[in-house]
């Protein structure tokens, strides 16, 4: 994979993170032996039920970025530097680290964290205290900060009530693709200069 100019960070250094994430989650599962939840999703449902949702939390997040009096922050410059970060890759390492994200993450935060919570408190005690780790965990801005929160709290919300993680797997890998795909096709929208 060659990088274009832009990011320090190189396409494989970025893999091997994103790939750490997902084996850090499994890690802890396994030793912790923490049940994931049982939903009766099958994969196929699973990738709709992900897709459809990916695309509406894209959409509500997107317009939610117009209400300015909502955010205590710009969210422009976050967005400029995840568009030069971005922009420096091509498009086969976003989307496999994109799938990487939604795996791996969903793993350490969705069935690590909010498993290991879900059975020393209540659901939505879980669903929220990962949220909350999953923003800080994204932090940049306090906006930015809002922002992954409400995703995590989606995504706990997803999970907790599906039983499939496998669903906020793809739910949050092809957020991450379109999230990726509108901010470097359509930069003016988020206030980007390209």
């Amino acid at each position: 994979m060659t990088q274009r100019q832009g990011s320090s960070i190189s396409p494989v250094t970025a893999l091997l993170f994103q790939g750490g994430i997902g084996v850090v989650g499994a890690l802890a599962i396994w030793l912790f032996d923490i049940p994931l939840l049982g939903g009766d999703f099958s994969l196929a449902k699973a990738v709709g039920f992900g897709a459809a949702g990916a695309l509406v939390t894209y959409l509500l997040l997107l317009q939610l970025t117009k209400l300015t009096w909502l955010f205590p922050d710009n969210l422009s410059e976050q967005m400029q530097a995840l568009y030069e970060f971005a922009a420096s890759y091509r498009w086969p390492a976003l989307v496999l680290l994109s799938l990487l994200a939604g795996v791996g993450e969903e793993l350490l935060f969705r069935g690590a964290v909010q498993g290991w919570l879900l059975q020393n408190t209540g659901p939505w005690t879980s669903v929220i205290a990962a949220s909350l780790l999953f923003g800080l965990v994204h932090y940049v801005s306090l906006t930015y900060f809002i922002m992954a929160t409400g995703l995590g709290l989606i995504l706990g919300a997803g999970y907790q009530l599906s039983g499939s993680l496998a669903m906020v797997m793809v739910w949050h890998a092809i957020y991450d693709i379109l999230a990726l795909y509108f901010l470097l096709n359509y930069p003016s929208w988020f206030g980007v200069r390209r």
